[in-house]
């Protein structure tokens, strides 16, 4: 019965810390959330935006979703603009590495260590905008290579992912929907579908092929990353309700950025 009561209370505690509005959930802070949906646990919109923000290794278990609902301390993503140890920077539509053809690394790249030294690189302004992953053209690299840590933490280093060259192989027929977020589209977020599960083949920074299934949220995340090396944004899988919604932000940044950004 301590169990139950224990129970109870982080419910009451939470219905406390969460304020209903029009647009969903607001955390302390002003992190935006979406209340879930009824499909799955896996579609569960808290948060709503992942990829630029902190977040814990999604779970099917209830246990672990209340577990993400209690970090209530997040910030929101922020563009740290020039990061200490590296003159890379997050590039913010419509630049147009966004949409840029992106090359293949080879095998003198992967060699002479400037790719080591990019992931390295990235893996700083990443964690410095509060993100768990990045794709090279983010960065102004038209490389096809993406790094991420699904903890989000820098000093959980032993989770830190890079991939080169990566090729989705197989998909699942299932598909989920959650809401994203990206850090070159500020102040966006909108549901994607994705497959539930992939099969990727990589390789590492040493050269070495490697094959992998990626299912639940790294899943998602990898799928996130691998758009950008194809010049696909997350707002264009959004719906056409939502890319209304977010049009007119779209437009300031074109607007901001002058001629020559990307469609």
């Amino acid at each position: 019965w301590m169990v139950l009561f224990s129970f109870a209370i982080l419910r009451k505690n939470f219905a406390f810390a969460f304020v209903g509005t029009n647009k969903g959930l607001v955390r302390p802070r002003s992190l935006k959330l979406q209340p879930p949906t009824c499909r799955s646990i896996t579609n569960s919109k808290l948060p709503s935006s992942l990829f630029g923000r902190h977040r814990q290794r999604s779970r099917f278990a209830i246990e672990n979703v209340l577990s993400r609902l209690e970090m209530s301390a997040v910030e929101e993503e922020v563009n740290p603009g020039k990061v200490e140890g590296t003159d890379l920077t997050i590039k913010i539509y419509p630049h147009p590495s966004l949409r840029g053809e992106n090359m293949e690394v080879t095998e003198e790249e992967l060699k002479d260590g400037s790719i080591k030294q990019i992931a390295k690189e990235m893996f700083l302004v990443m964690y410095a905008a509060q993100g768990i992953g990045l794709a090279a053209p983010q960065v102004g690299i038209n490389k096809k290579m993406m790094v991420y840590n699904e903890s989000g933490d820098k000093h959980k280093w032993l989770n830190e992912v890079v991939l080169v060259n990566p090729k989705i192989v197989a998909t699942s027929d299932g598909k989920d929907v959650m809401g994203e977020a990206c850090l070159s589209f500020p102040d966006m977020n909108g549901d994607v579908e994705r497959h539930k599960w992939i099969r990727v083949e990589a390789l590492n920074l040493k050269g070495k092929k490697i094959k992998k299934k990626f299912s639940g949220f790294e899943a998602r995340l990898f799928q996130h990353e691998y758009d950008h090396l194809d010049g696909t944004v997350y707002v264009d899988r959004v719906s056409e309700e939502t890319r209304a919604e977010i049009q007119p932000k779209l437009d300031a940044l074109i607007s901001a950025h002058g001629e020559g950004g990307a469609p």
